[in-house]
Formats: C-alpha cells, structure tokens, sequence
C-alpha cells in the first residue's frame, strides 16, 4: 500500500458527465484547482468509488466469521472498487472496520431480525411478533442509520414462501426505527409480504421478485428504494430444484419469480423505482464482485449509465456520500478504458484510491 503523498493527480474523462480533466487530490480530498508538484498516478476512466449497497462483511454460510476472514472478505470487496459497502446484515460485530482507513466505508445495518426457527441458523436474531420493535429499536441504536428485516421465507408447515411476521408486527417494528432515526430494508422474494411493507412506509427491498404493478406504482410515490441483487435471483432455480421433492408448492413458487424476474425489476426500474446495485457478497456471492451485479443489472435491461450509477454516484448519494465534487473525500476508482462502453473493464481497475490514498 501506497503511503500518502503530499499531493495526487489522476486525469482522464471523469463519470458520469465523462468530461476530461485533472483531479488532484489534496489532503485526501477532491480538488480541481491545478497542484504543480502533485504526483501523477492513474490515466483513464475516473469513476466516483463503487458502491455494494447489498453486502454481508464478517458472514458466510455458517454465520459469523474471524475478524481475520472479515478482513480479507473486505479487502476482496475494495480491490474490486467497491469502496462504500452498504452491510445487508451480519452476525458479526463489524464496527472496527470502520476504524481501518484501508479498508471500504461501511455503513452497517446491525444483525438481520427474523421469526424463530424461520430463517438461516446462526444468521439473525430470532424473535416472536411481540418483540419485533424492540429488536429493531434495539438494533437501529447499534447499527449506521439501518435495520435489515427478514420479511419472508420459507414456512416448513405451509410448504412455501410466508411472510415471517403479521403485517401490524412489520408496521411497529419500522415505527419503531424510524423513531430511532434508523432506516429500514427487508429480504423479500416472494409477493405476500409486500404490501404491508410497503405502505407501513418501510425504506427499501431487497430482491423484490414479488413486486405487482400497483406496488411498483406505490414505491415510485413513497420513494422506496429496490436493490434487486440479480447474481441472488440468478440462484434461484437451484433454490427450487433442492426444494422440488419436499416442498412442490415452494419450487413451484420459486420457479415462477424467477420467470418473471427481469420483466418485474425492469418494471419497477421503468417505472422509476430507485434502484441500487448490490452483490449479496457473502451471502451466495463471492465478495469482491460489484462489476458482476452491475453487469447482470445490464444483462436483464437497465442500461449501462445506470447500471454503473446504482453502484457508483447515484447510490452514493443515496447513502449520503459525495462523488467526486470539490471538496468531496478522494474515494475514486480509475479505468483504463471507457466502462460504458464495456462494463467488462470493471474487473479489471488500473488504480483504486480511499481516502486519499493509493490502495490498489
């Protein structure tokens, strides 16, 4: 890793207006303003830092992991330009990375809250209806302004996809972060949970699969935000396959949104649905691989410009976080040729810079 110098310069076009200019960074801050002694770094693309809004640091499929395996786990996920991590949920306690200047900016959004015996083993807190809102409250006090809420898996009695609490339980417990100050987003695939989410003004969806034209409409009018994880959707006729023998109703259910998955995301996103760009890394995505979900939102129809801006400068300004203005924080990540040209050259940075330093 690079130490810090006295001044930086990159220059190339710069996204999402792609206009050529010099950026110099100063202080480990953005400025415009000609620096004659900086040192230059990096030629090509310039892009705002990359932004997984759909992360899962310090978690795999057993549920929490070392601070070690945290670490790499994040390291993965800054080298391939995601430098603004979004947390989905975690098992671990994640706060001293954000005490690591070389590693992402991490906003985090607690342990994930689900039914008892209703989600994955070692993931959650797993509580009952009446102690949801406490649970959220407790966990928008501990987390950076979001709760993440299981809002539907499968019910082993039903055979199929449930929502894991009633509607008037999900109503106290965004209540109850908001009044926190706390965000609130939720796992939903399937349609039933939905509506109740949605008008007890719950702040963002994660997956979405469910989603039926008047709930796109509803969204668009609330401003709630739909992180579709593609690279998740893509898993889910696996999920239908291991479930077929046991559970028909479940793969037939499951079989079913993925048919439907990209008319339904492309639904909401023509609509204008605020829609964001997360891997689910850690969940059943290798972390590092932003590039992947931006190109599997492109695959699906959303096109180029704002595939990269859902996970570049349209989601960090949803997340708080400037671009590359002046005066804005030096989290950028450079290309050597065009991304909206070829979103493939993702995978492949010429240089990262955090905080004003060379990490990449």
């Amino acid at each position: 890793m690079a130490s810090q110098a006295a001044a930086l310069r990159v220059t190339g076009p710069v996204l999402p207006d792609g206009e050529s200019r010099d950026l110099y960074v100063v202080d480990g801050r953005v400025t415009y303003e000609k620096v004659a002694s900086a040192e230059t770094v990096a030629e090509g693309w310039i892009v705002p830092g990359l932004v997984d809004a759909h992360c899962h640091l310090g978690l795999d499929d057993d549920g929490a992991v070392s601070d070690a395996a945290t670490e790499q786990q994040a390291i993965d996920d800054r080298d391939g330009g995601a430098l603004l991590i979004r947390d989905a949920g975690s098992a671990a306690d994640t706060r001293w990375v954000q005490d690591r200047d070389d590693l992402p900016r991490l906003v985090r959004c607690g342990r994930h809250i689900g039914r008892t015996k209703r989600y994955i083993r070692n993931y959650a807190h797993e509580v009952e209806p009446d102690e949801l809102p406490a649970y959220a409250a407790q966990e928008a006090r501990r987390g950076d302004g979001w709760i993440k809420l299981v809002g539907d898996w499968i019910d082993r009695g039903e055979g199929d996809l449930a929502p894991s609490f009633p509607a008037e339980a999900f109503a106290a417990a965004i209540a109850a972060a908001h009044a926190e100050g706390a965000k609130v987003t939720a796992h939903c695939f399937g349609a039933g949970v939905l509506p109740g989410l949605i008008r007890a003004g719950i702040d963002c969806i994660e997956h979405g699969t469910g989603l039926t034209e008047d709930l796109v409409d509803e969204m668009v009018a609330r401003g709630t935000a739909l992180v579709p994880t593609v690279m998740q959707l893509d898993k889910f006729p696996e999920h239908a396959s291991a479930g077929a023998e046991r559970f028909p109703e479940y793969a037939e259910t499951m079989s079913d949104l993925y048919a439907r998955m990209p008319a339904t995301i492309m639904a909401a996103y023509e609509a204008g649905v605020p829609l964001y760009a997360g891997s689910d890394g850690g969940g059943i995505s290798r972390h590092g691989n932003i590039a992947g979900e931006i190109a599997a939102l492109h695959r699906i129809g959303v096109p180029a410009h704002d595939a990269l801006g859902a996970a570049s400068w349209r989601a960090r300004d949803w997340l708080g976080h400037p671009g590359l203005e002046e005066g804005a924080p030096a989290d950028l990540v450079v290309y050597p040729s065009n991304p909206l040209d070829d979103l493939g050259v993702l995978r492949s940075p010429s240089r990262i810079v955090l905080r004003g330093r060379v990490v990449a």
